[in-house]
This record gives C-alpha cells, sequence and structure tokens, in this order.
C-alpha cells in the first residue's frame, strides 16, 4: 500500500483536494477530525489540556472551546508549542492505527492523510511521498478573511504563525497550486492520482512497506 502524506497551510484548499481523492477511490483521513477526536470529553487528550491550560478553555458540556484555544495559541508561540505537544503524538498514533486498518482492508490501496502541520511536527517522513497544496499569498488571506469572518490583521496573524508556503513547497513529492479554481484544482488532483496508482502498480511486486 502506498502511503501518503498531504499538506499545506491554512485556507489553501486542502479539503477540496481531498474530497475529489475520496471521490475516485482513494483512502483519506482527514487529521482535523482525528484532532477533534483525540480531544474529546473523557480522553486523555483532552485531560492533558486542561491540566496545561486550565479548565477555562473549555465550554459549558464539558467540550473543548476551539475558537478559545485557537486564539490563545496563535497570539503566543510558547503556548501553540505546548498544545501541539500534548495533540500531535495522540493524531500520529491515530493516524498509525487508521493505515493499519487500511492496508489489511486494501493492501494495493492508497491511503492518504490529510495535515496541515505534518512538516513541523516531522510526520510526514512516515510516508511514501508527500503532496503540498498551496495557492498564491493573495487569494490564500482572501479565502481566510471569508471563510472564518477575520479581518485582514487577524488573518495575517493566522498565517504568519505557521510555517511559509514557499518553505513548505520544498519538502514536496508533488505540489497541487489551488489559485485557479477548483476545476483547475480537480483536473491537478486527478492527474496526481493517475501518477499515484502508477507507482503503486510499479512497487506493489517489491512489497517494501508491508
Amino acid at each position: 500500500m502506498l502511503r501518503v502524506g498531504l499538506t499545506g497551510s491554512i485556507a489553501v484548499g486542502k479539503s477540496f483536494v481531498c474530497d475529489v481523492l475520496r471521490g475516485v477511490g482513494v483512502h483519506v483521513l482527514d487529521a482535523d477530525q482525528t484532532a477533534r477526536d483525540v480531544v474529546a470529553p473523557g480522553t486523555k487528550g483532552l485531560a492533558g489540556i486542561v491540566e496545561a491550560f486550565d479548565y477555562e478553555i473549555l465550554r459549558p458540556d464539558g467540550s473543548l472551546d476551539r475558537s478559545k484555544m485557537a486564539k490563545l495559541v496563535f497570539t503566543d508561540e510558547v503556548k501553540r508549542k505546548l498544545l501541539n505537544s500534548i495533540v500531535h503524538p495522540l493524531v500520529i498514533e491515530a493516524q498509525d492505527r487508521w493505515i493499519q486498518e487500511i492496508e489489511l482492508r486494501d493492501p494495493s490501496g492508497i491511503a492518504v492523510i490529510d495535515a496541515a502541520l505534518m512538516i513541523e511536527s516531522g510526520g510526514y517522513k512516515r510516508f511514501d511521498k508527500l503532496v503540498v497544496v498551496w495557492c498564491r499569498p493573495e487569494i490564500q488571506l482572501a479565502r481566510l478573511m471569508d471563510r472564518s469572518g477575520l479581518d485582514e490583521s487577524e488573518a495575517q496573524q493566522r498565517i504568519a504563525a505557521q510555517m511559509p508556503q514557499d518553505e513548505k513547497k520544498r519538502y514536496a513529492d508533488h505540489l497541487i497550486d489551488t489559485s485557479a479554481g477548483f476545476d483547475d484544482t480537480r483536473r491537478q488532483t486527478l492527474k496526481l492520482v493517475d501518477e499515484l496508482r502508477s507507482l503503486n502498480k510499479r512497487e506493489a511486486p517489491e512489497d517494501k512497506k508491508s
């Protein structure tokens, strides 16, 4: 099975790329959902966050107040690193379990993990190939402001808190530029799938990862 990491900065279009991949039969795990699962009420992850940040970070129902958490960590690098040190190991554990399950069900398939901080955490090293989704900076800024209701200063601050896009692109085996919109992004994504499937067929006899 081919293991593929997919990453990119905030508001560059990773979700759309993942939807296209799912639509053509590629197995995709959304790291955002995984990150929510590992900090759900009653989990070790949420207990660790409460210990580090206090109960004020919780909603009245006992779940994590993600909006409050985001505002807190995007303005404080020390707190952001502390949060990541709690959540990232749990996310990686969950991802590894998912990959094992997919490999048992579909040993000749393609499994894609979507994670925004895959390069920063070093998690990209576990994959056979790394795909970086990106777009022009002005488009990223406009998308983030539109979808999140942030003003330009707040949006710029969130973008600046992440690794620059140009740096992420240097790690990539494959690049998808979403700047031209949905149709062009779909075309690039389908081309990528063809390339990954061809690679998977060539490497399958070696069975080097099983």
